[in-house]
């Protein structure tokens, strides 16, 4: 028999505003000590120099993870121009340099390239798998990788400032998946001089806005208290941006049993995605088929 997993019983979302130097796992161990909850993970890792919104979900929300990973996220980052590193960003060591500096409106233009479906290579340093190896790990090794590009959404990628003539804010929202990190070395690339990422934070992800987010120094100051449990958001904000379809008492007890519910007919076609909800709390995830919800996942909350 298992051990059985110590802590509460507790669903939610916590927002964090997740500051440079530590790994996004550190800040998921972080509030899980502070909320004393059996279960937690995040939705999309930040780089431990990145700062900005991670969300964590505790207990019956993990379940709704897979929701705001694929959701749209905004990030906003500075780019070191005249300068590639192996990690494309600061951390890393400078491999190629050039004095070329294009003019802004030559960045702009640019930018153009970048929205819209494209393939992306993601970086050396990164954590994309290589015959079950990491591939940051095999980079540290000094292995030369060759990883294949990835399809990726890009929403917009805008120009913000110009602080100097070696650096260009600018803000990028994208789907699932991507790397500023890559964005800015391609950028580079393209405009002709090289480029990296000295600075990047994550404003938002999906419903979740970093402004509202609690830093690591006041989930301390609050944690295990019930001031830190009222910070946490329904696990149904992770739900977002799927339709809501209430149903019947009938149809809830039988969507907790991980069978066909019958629900309202809402705004949702044959064949479409939703969640279901009695008296205000989400019941399932699943799949609308005349009349009722089938579920793929239950929540038992």
């Amino acid at each position: 028999m298992g051990r059985r997993k110590k802590g509460r019983d507790i669903s939610g979302w916590l927002v964090v505003d997740k500051p440079a130097g530590i790994t996004s796992t550190t800040v998921v161990n972080k509030v899980r000590w502070a909320l004393e909850a059996k279960k937690a993970g995040h939705a999309g890792t930040l780089d431990p120099a990145a700062t900005g919104v991670l969300a964590v979900a505790l207990g019956e929300a993990t379940k709704t993870v897979p929701y705001i990973t694929d959701a749209l996220k905004a990030y906003v980052f500075r780019v070191r121009l005249g300068q590639a590193t192996n990690t494309d960003d600061a951390e890393g060591e400078v491999i190629a340099s050039s004095d070329a500096r294009p003019d802004d409106d030559a960045i702009r233009a640019a930018l153009g390239g970048f929205v819209g479906d494209i393939m992306q290579v993601p970086p050396q340093y990164s954590a994309v798998k290589i015959d079950g190896q990491r591939a940051y790990k095999l980079a540290r090794d000094g292995e030369d990788l060759e990883l294949a590009a990835r399809p990726l959404y890009v929403d917009a990628l805008d120009f913000i400032a110009r602080p100097d003539a070696d650096h260009v804010d600018l803000e990028l929202v994208c789907g699932k998946g991507g790397y500023v990190r890559a964005i800015a070395r391609d950028l580079g690339e393209k405009l002709g001089c090289y480029g990296h990422v000295v600075s990047l934070r994550r404003t938002w992800s999906g419903p979740f806005d970093a402004e509202d987010g609690l830093t690591l120094e006041r989930i301390e100051a609050l944690a295990r208290t019930p001031e830190l449990d009222a910070c946490l958001l329904p696990l149904e904000t992770g739900l977002a941006d799927l339709p809501e379809l209430k149903c019947t008492p009938e149809g809830a007890a039988r969507l907790r049993h991980g069978n066909p519910g019958m629900v309202v007919t809402g705004d949702v076609e044959y064949g479409d995605e939703a969640w279901a909800s009695h008296q205000g709390k989400a019941v399932a995830v699943g799949i609308y088929r005349s009349g009722e919800l089938h579920p793929s996942r239950v929540f038992n909350h």
